[in-house]
């Protein structure tokens, strides 16, 4: 599924119009009839009072039709107009026409107070939002601010908002001022990329997409790249297939380099993670001061303990890295190996010394690269970055506040200029190709954030490279299957206790419920 902008589907629609033929009063009528058919779900048969807040634009114009539809159903919705009828235009004026012409009960803001319209919503059951749509920039003007204001005062209504909530940007998600805190979301056609970033996933409650007979395939045809959204379905076809009389050579062996006095515990659960998630081999290179105490607690991995000075990897490590470096499918670099004098040197000396294996790329090696970027080029093999914002923030040298604010488009300009794959961690995760593709993980919440979480979601990613998978596809899987991990965790340990090694208890179930047995079977 594809995530859209306003001018991405301002275009599609306009496409849809003036190629296709198909009318705007008809899309209109569709959209309406689509949000009608979602409240009807959610009634589950009860009929409810609706109140439909609407302005004078196509949002508005929308509004109009859900409370025709809803009479129509023998409800009793009634139509709050917002501004003055006189002003509103085009196909949204059709549709009020239509519903002034058959006498249908409507409520003028501008013949009433602010109090009023409080007496009204208190006692609705459902208010729909289609107020402003996704037309806004920056904060919204009155009367539109107070109205939303006394909508979010009202506990316990279902909200429904048609198509964004009003005063999100559907953009990049901003809100500036006040916006509509929906239960639900109905959009049209595609989600919006505002449902992920800033401030949006606060604000848009459950969403879901319907049609309203704009083609897909409309993308393709304006040629427009758009980030596809990471769903379940697209997992499932992406995780990497098991033969039934495959062994450990078959799915692979992967180095994890990492480690230093201070941080132990984050290579052991990168390399827990890695055959958690179906690797056959994982190999540890660690400080060889650590390295007693990492084996006891990880005895199903192998170990490369390497020279080490001050707690971390010393010069001579690499040399000693070397000759074993062709046996790995995929390398990982930089859990727990913190900072250390000439590290970003030494980091590149084993890059120059690696053939042309996946290298996954995290944590303080993400720091001490930061001044090399350009010397990483040259490598013959895929480079997967996986920053969180901190991070990204050092390598671009911007604030962590202007990374968040642009997600997207830093996420894809960096990695095309780079030619890395790039997954940009945090509340709805990107991941970036060399190509322009981007995808979004709208999966994800606080119970990730503690130490260790992003060690395991290395490991997952390092697992599945070593198991065959494409380097974008390892990215959406294992991005996916740690952000649902962390979710499904929650319900049963609360955000609060969720723990690094309870991602892959839910992780290894998961995997067994995507593999399908029919489709394991297809392998043999």
């Amino acid at each position: 599924m594809f995530v859209a902008g306003q001018k991405e589907m301002q275009q599609m629609d306009r496409y849809t119009m003036d190629r296709l033929g198909l009318p705007g009063v008809v899309l209109m009528e569709n959209a309406g009839a689509r949000v009608v058919e979602e409240i009807l779900s959610y009634a589950k048969g009860q009929k409810k009072k609706v109140m439909v807040l609407a302005g004078g634009g196509n949002n508005g114009g929308d509004g109009f039709v859900i409370a025709r539809r809803l009479f129509d159903l023998g409800w009793d919705p009634l139509l709050c107009l917002l501004v003055n009828p006189k002003g509103i235009k085009g196909d949204a004026k059709c549709h009020l026409d239509v519903y002034l012409n058959r006498g249908l009960p409507v409520f003028y803001l501008q013949e009433h107070t602010l109090d009023d319209l409080k007496t009204k919503l208190i006692h609705s059951d459902i208010i729909v939002d289609a107020i402003l749509g996704t037309g806004v920039k920056g904060a919204v003007r009155e009367p539109f601010h107070q109205v939303i204001s006394l909508v979010n005062d009202l506990k316990e209504k279902q909200i429904i908002a048609v198509d964004i909530p009003s005063g999100v940007s559907s953009d990049n998600g901003k809100v500036e001022g006040e916006a509509i805190k929906a239960t639900n979301t109905v959009t049209f056609v595609f989600p919006k990329k505002g449902f992920f970033f800033n401030d949006g996933p606060n604000y848009i409650g459950k969403w879901k997409a319907v049609d309203i007979s704009v083609p897909p395939s409309i993308v393709k045809q304006l040629g427009f790249q758009l980030p596809q959204l990471v769903t379940g379905e697209l997992v499932k076809s992406l995780l990497p297939k098991r033969p039934r009389n495959g062994h450990k050579g078959t799915f692979g062996h992967a180095l994890v380099v990492g480690g230093s006095r201070s941080y132990v515990g984050a290579p052991l659960y990168a390399a827990k993670a890695v055959l958690n998630s179906g690797a056959g081999l994982v190999t540890l290179a660690i400080p060889e001061g650590i390295y007693p105490m990492a084996a006891t607690q990880n005895p199903e991995s192998l170990f490369l303990p390497l020279s080490e000075k001050n707690g971390h990897f010393s010069e001579k490590a690499v040399e000693q890295l070397e000759p074993n470096l062709s046996q790995f499918d995929c390398v990982a670099i930089g859990p727990g190996m913190s900072r250390f004098q000439g590290g970003g040197k030494w980091i590149l000396s084993l890059v120059q010394a690696l053939s042309n294996q996946s290298l996954v790329v995290d944590a303080d090696a993400l720091y001490l690269l930061r001044n090399d970027l350009e010397k990483l080029k040259g490598y013959s093999g895929a480079i997967i970055f996986t920053p969180h914002p901190g991070e990204m923030a050092h390598l671009l040298n911007l604030s962590v506040k202007e990374v968040e604010e642009e997600r997207l488009e830093i996420a894809r300009e960096f990695a095309k200029t780079f030619g890395i794959f790039l997954l940009l961690k945090g509340h709805r995760s990107i991941i970036a190709t060399p190509d322009g593709e981007v995808y979004i993980n709208p999966y994800g919440h606080d119970a990730l954030g503690k130490g260790g979480s992003g060690d395991v979601l290395t490991g997952l990613i390092t697992s599945f490279l070593a198991q065959g998978a494409a380097p974008v596809d390892a990215l959406i899987v294992a991005s996916y299957l740690h952000a649902r991990a962390g979710e499904e965790q929650a319900k049963v340990l609360s955000h609060y206790g969720v723990m690094p090694l309870d991602l892959l208890d839910w992780v290894k179930s998961e995997c067994l419920n995507l593999a399908h047995k029919d489709v394991a079977e297809k392998n043999i």
